[in-house]
């Protein structure tokens, strides 16, 4: 087995639930359209990357959708908040015998291969990693074992979130690298002169 699992968030693509942020100004329907786009390159990015990989879905498991079953692990998400959800998929990876785990999401359209890689990469030296996006939220989020604090006493969604866990990490003496800052796609004028 590989010592290395990526954990990939994604909401379930249903018309009116995604991109709501996006939807307000462009209509669920085109929403969904940028959503489904983005579910599409993060499986490009991901599928050829060495490591394990597992989907948590927020709704329900879809055996038969673009995440290839030979090469995704498929999973459901804990029904709670944004962080008991990201602390129980990364729980999970540790039971399973990994000991390096990332997690990211399928908001970001600037993410690459690499970038993920390099993650995985930082952790052969430091305790934690995280790829800031320039909302505040964060990325990615790279550890060697779950700290309960990092998951805790966050306003998720909001523009605290990473600079709330990189002092989680202080707090906690854990070494960190920090990847650079990308752009999730939450409202229109994140879509820049991306073409959908």
């Amino acid at each position: 087995m590989n010592d290395c699992l990526l954990i990939i968030f994604v909401k379930n693509p249903v018309l009116g639930k995604v991109k709501t942020r996006l939807a307000a100004t462009l209509g669920p329907h085109r929403a969904l359209l940028i959503y489904l786009k983005l579910l599409e390159y993060t499986k490009e990015i991901t599928a050829k990357l060495p490591m394990d990989k597992v989907v948590y879905y927020s709704d329900s498991i879809d055996e038969n959708d673009l995440w290839d079953n030979a090469i995704y692990q498929k999973k459901l998400q804990d029904q709670h908040n944004l962080g008991i959800r990201i602390k129980s998929a990364f729980e999970w990876g540790f039971q399973q015998g990994y000991r390096k785990i990332c997690i990211i999401g399928s908001d970001c359209f600037e993410l690459t291969s690499k970038i993920i890689s390099n993650g995985f990469q930082a952790l052969e030296t430091y305790d934690a990693v995280l790829g800031p996006s320039r909302d505040g939220g964060y990325y990615l989020l790279g550890l060697k074992e779950v700290k309960t604090e990092i998951f805790e006493k966050k306003d998720w969604g909001t523009d605290s979130v990473a600079s709330a866990t990189i002092a989680d990490f202080n707090k906690l003496a854990l070494s960190y690298s920090l990847l650079p800052p990308l752009n999730d796609i939450d409202v229109e004028a994140d879509l820049g002169g991306i073409e959908f």
